[in-house]
């Protein structure tokens, strides 16, 4: 039977109905003026995903593709290959068969026969490679992760101690010398996204400069370093996110963009002048992680099946509620994403733009030219949108566009800062939003908080004392409960917790719920309400988690009150 002809990549994506003819010719133009490869030009321009391109081009190849971050790397297999060689040829070593003399590798282009012919007479003698097809971002990032950082913090600041040149902190790629504090702040920022930092504190004190990261909800300190690095560092990293460096008397904003291990992560920068210099935070929207699916976000089955049919009303308002940082952005971003089709126009006013996203209308709050919240609502109601999503709701003008913008068809997505899902609706009444506006226009409420996950590798099982089993509302006649607690191990970074999950209480709005809201019914009320139409709280959702083994008591107790549980 004689081989099928390989088709072009973009030919092949065409006839599996993946890309149009129009996405191709724009791909195709593109590669004219950059020469970069068709299928990461794809990726770039939000045609296609990493994982569509791989199985396409193994499909065609007739090779084997892999999620390289579902696999297990073998440390037998990382020595065989130097770290230079595979950032060269863009390989990673993932595992050798010494039964068989076979060394598994990850290649972004398995049909580079120069770099197997180049591997395969730097191995021993006998040993065959077997190629499989992986994201060449994947890559990348597993270069960076398994063979330590490519920049080494403390070989620049010996370097911009002595003076001596750290060739190691150059890295491979770098043709030229360039200066360490440039290369200091690289490393700073590279080693924060390695250890999922949220959030990078510089904070100069009287002697010294301390640097922290927000890593799971909690901030750590990672380095001192004296306080003569200071004023060098500061102005490098407002350089980068264009501020204005002759400015230290008044608090800045900014944005830096950067590329990590083949993917953009954007910094919100702030400078705050403070009694010892200025004080720099960086805030990491890491696009990846930016974006959940919605069955990621860790719901319960029937509330996720309660989360889809609000989503599919269509008119209407949805809101978000919960303090900063407890992921109330990335769940609208997962709704967001969720109903983004060809067939939706979805609009956004944010303060600032977090997250792009493809075929969504995004704008930036601009309070300078005129391009408030209020204002940006009118005007994006003549650019005939489905979907629009308010950053925030702050004030009465505000709330009272995006009610509007539901009572004309339209579904309104927005954040309000409450701290329970019925608390919402008493927080509207007094920012002045009448009741019978409320009464039939909202859609319903999700509240939530962000929890620290167990770490896997050394929870701790233990039986569940008197009280655990109170707050539990474990019956006294059922058996023995097994809960889990923190132990801490190089894994976890010793903390005992590794990851984040959400805790959800999602409130749909019904008739009764409508009719209490429209005559400024008490919290009480609404609550017994809710209560009878199956609503569970984020205690009771916590709790779940806590069954599950996922948390622990404590961590629910740290963002949401417990004691009513004991009364």
């Amino acid at each position: 039977m004689a081989e099928q002809p390989k088709l072009p990549l973009g030919k092949l994506l065409i006839q599996k109905g993946i890309i149009s003819e129009d996405q191709l010719r724009i791909a195709l133009i593109e590669q004219k003026s950059t020469n970069e490869p068709l299928g990461k030009l794809l990726i770039t321009l939000g045609f296609v995903t990493e994982a569509t391109v791989r199985e396409a081009l193994s499909e065609n190849l007739n090779t084997q593709s892999a999620d390289l971050n579902s696999l297990v790397v073998d440390a037998i297999a990382l020595k065989l290959i130097p770290k230079d060689v595979a950032k060269r040829y863009r390989v990673f070593p993932i595992v050798y068969e010494r039964a068989t003399d076979n060394l598994i590798l990850a290649m972004s282009d398995t049909s580079n026969i120069v770099a197997l012919d180049q591997i395969s007479a730097m191995l021993v003698k006998g040993i065959t490679i077997t190629p499989l097809l992986v994201n060449e971002s994947d890559i990348q990032r597993a270069i960076d992760q398994y063979y330590g950082f490519e920049l080494s913090i403390d070989g620049i600041l010996h370097e911009i101690e002595t003076g001596e040149v750290n060739y190691a902190s150059l890295g491979t790629t770098s043709d030229e010398y360039s200066q360490p504090m440039v290369r200091l702040i690289d490393a700073i920022l590279a080693d924060a996204v390695q250890n999922g930092a949220s959030d990078l504190h510089f904070e100069p004190e009287q002697s010294f400069l301390r640097i922290r990261y927000r890593i799971d909800g909690i901030l750590r300190q990672i380095r001192s370093l004296h306080k003569s690095y200071w004023p060098a560092m500061a102005v490098r990293l407002k350089v980068m996110s264009t501020m204005n460096i002759a400015e230290t008397r008044a608090p800045q904003d900014g944005r830096i963009s950067i590329k990590f291990s083949g993917r953009q992560i954007d910094f919100r920068a702030s400078a705050q002048p403070t009694t010892h210099g200025e004080n720099f935070v960086l805030r990491v929207l890491d696009r990846q992680k930016g974006i959940v699916p919605l069955d990621g976000l860790g719901l319960a089955e029937d509330e996720l099946n309660l989360l889809k049919l609000m989503i599919a009303r269509p008119d209407g308002v949805i809101l978000v509620t919960g303090p900063t940082g407890s992921g109330k952005t990335t769940t609208l971003y997962s709704i967001l994403n969720h109903i983004n089709t060809e067939s939706v126009n979805i609009m956004t006013l944010e303060d600032p733009v977090e997250y792009p996203m493809n075929m969504i209308r995004q704008t930036s709050v601009n309070e300078s030219a005129k391009m408030g919240f209020a204002e940006g609502i009118r005007s994006m109601m003549r650019q005939d949108p489905d979907v629009i999503l308010v950053g925030e709701i702050r004030d009465k003008e505000t709330a009272e566009m995006a009610f509007a913008a539901a009572m004309t068809g339209h579904q309104v997505y927005s954040t309000l800062h409450t701290n329970s899902a019925i608390g919402a609706i008493p927080r509207l009444l007094d920012i002045g939003v009448l009741g019978d506006i409320m009464s039939g226009n909202i859609i319903g409420i999700i509240a939530q908080r962000l929890v620290r996950k167990l770490c896997p590798s050394c929870r701790e099982a233990h039986l569940a004392d008197e009280i655990e089993r109170k707050l539990l509302g474990i019956p006294d006649d059922s058996g023995p409960q097994t809960l889990y607690r923190p132990v801490g191990c190089d894994k976890c970074a010793h903390q005992g917790y590794k990851g984040r999950i959400a805790i959800i209480e999602l409130l749909k709005m019904t008739p009764q719920l409508d009719e209490l809201v429209a005559r400024r019914a008490s919290t009480r009320e609404l609550k017994n309400a809710a209560a009878e139409s199956g609503f569970h709280s984020l205690i009771d959702d916590g709790l779940r988690r806590v069954l599950e083994g996922v948390t622990t008591l404590e961590e629910v107790g740290r963002v949401v009150d417990l004691t009513e549980r004991l009364g």
